[in-house]
């Protein structure tokens, strides 16, 4: 990668800031799929440095239901998704207790070969929860009491299908607009307006990858990052005009990691399948924007094939998970510099797992159920701590306010990670 890229931005520089004062919680929201920022990264500091055998001192413990979606937190509430053998729900806890608030059911259950239920995180913006199940119906309900305020099939509206392997997607909301992965043949992405839940837009045509889109600014153009079958793409989010495009097919249609930016025109994708990573540079031309890869890394040797973990950066480096093989058993953990693009370590047949970044270090859940707690350092993996919360998981934790929360198919626990304050 170009010592160009450097990933100095106001939210790095605050995190390297806030470890110097370990002793001092600062706490956060956790309001969508990836974090506030949807980069994997939590702004808290002050956690724990190291937890017991045991694991850390369990909150609360509630049981659930099957389902492959994530935690949003905000305003004392913990929602995601889940069903039953009739439907599924959206449901909110409160934070302090596991308590059920309320729970609304949106759509039938869902049933796929892959696993069953929902498998998107909720949106929380302004006092309104997005949902998105897994055929694809996309639904507003209210916060303080899961009221259904409007709902849309969106691959019956658009004239398609839902996606082979179930709809993954995560609402992105932005300007009076709800933004997903349709993949429709006439509707890739598409946009409904929040108040009405009419169509306000439609872009492109071909499948979803399954990958979350990112909001962000690129080559000073806001837009939305969509990583679909077909390859990456930039938006423009107020009127689905495409403003730049990036082929990148997968096998089997699997590009499920959220793109990560790497700086002012900088971003990254990766897919699994043995395709490969490419670092893609957005430039403004004569008539627009373009993308241009200008660090790749493909193949069967490729130094990173992320499956459907979003890489998380950190001090001018990349800590992924690389699955080598089509759908393949064997995941390492690895750590890439990007002014050159050189893998500093690789942690081999580390195992299917998924992670964020908090306090400078990385947080790691274990398809086994297990919690890791590891340096980010580009010395070497160091790892801290390891314990087993809960059964089978694809979910990353989510840490909000001092408190990390992760869920299986049967129950959702909540721990305390927030450190001892002087």
């Amino acid at each position: 990668m170009p010592a160009s890229i450097r990933l100095v931005t106001p939210l790095t520089a605050a995190l390297l800031i806030a470890v110097s004062f370990p002793r001092q919680l600062t706490a956060d929201d956790w309001p969508q799929f990836l974090g506030p920022l949807r980069n994997g990264i939590s702004a808290e500091t002050g956690l724990i440095a190291s937890f017991p055998e045991s694991g850390p001192d369990t909150l609360w413990r509630k049981p659930l239901g099957v389902g492959m979606s994530s935690v949003a937190v905000t305003n004392g509430l913990a929602v995601t998704l889940f069903q039953d053998e009739t439907s599924q729900y959206v449901v909110a806890l409160a934070v302090e207790t596991g308590e059920r608030q309320w729970q609304t059911a949106v759509a039938p259950a869902f049933e796929n070969t892959m696993g069953n239920g929902p498998r998107a995180t909720p949106t929380v913006v302004d006092g309104f929860v997005y949902v998105f199940t897994g055929e694809g119906i996309l639904a507003q309900l209210s916060l303080a009491d899961g009221t259904l305020n409007w709902s849309v099939d969106v691959p019956k509206t658009l004239g398609g299908k839902p996606a082979e392997y179930g709809v993954a997607c995560s609402p992105v909301v932005s300007d009076g607009l709800v933004m997903v992965q349709a993949g429709c043949p006439q509707a890739a992405t598409a946009a409904w307006n929040i108040q009405t839940g009419e169509l306000a837009w439609k872009a492109g045509q071909g499948n979803a990858g399954y990958a979350t889109p990112l909001l962000t600014t690129l080559a000073d153009r806001k837009q939305l990052v969509v990583f679909n079958a077909a390859g990456a793409s930039g938006i423009d989010p107020q009127t689905g005009e495409e403003l730049w495009d990036f082929p990148f097919p997968t096998d089997y249609d699997c590009n499920i990691a959220t793109p990560v930016q790497l700086g002012d025109n900088y971003v990254l994708v990766s897919a699994g399948e043995n395709h490969g990573s490419v670092v893609l540079q957005v430039q403004p031309t004569g008539s627009g924007l373009a993308a241009t890869a200008v660090w790749e890394s493909l193949g069967v040797s490729s130094q990173l094939r992320a499956e459907w973990q979003t890489p998380v950066v950190h001090d001018d480096h990349v800590y992924a998970l690389d699955n080598q093989g089509s759908a393949g058993p064997i995941t390492n953990l690895v750590c890439i510099r990007l002014s050159d693009g050189m893998t500093m370590w690789k942690q081999s047949r580390f195992g299917k797992s998924n992670m964020i970044l908090a306090d400078g270090r990385l947080w790691i859940s274990t398809m086994k159920g297990e919690l890791i707690l590891a340096a980010a350092s580009p010395e070497g993996y160091q790892e801290i701590s390891r314990c087993t919360l809960i059964e089978t998981t694809r979910q990353a934790p989510v840490i909000a306010d001092g408190r990390l929360y992760l869920r299986d198919d049967q129950e959702i626990v909540c721990v305390k990670v927030a450190g001892d304050t002087p």
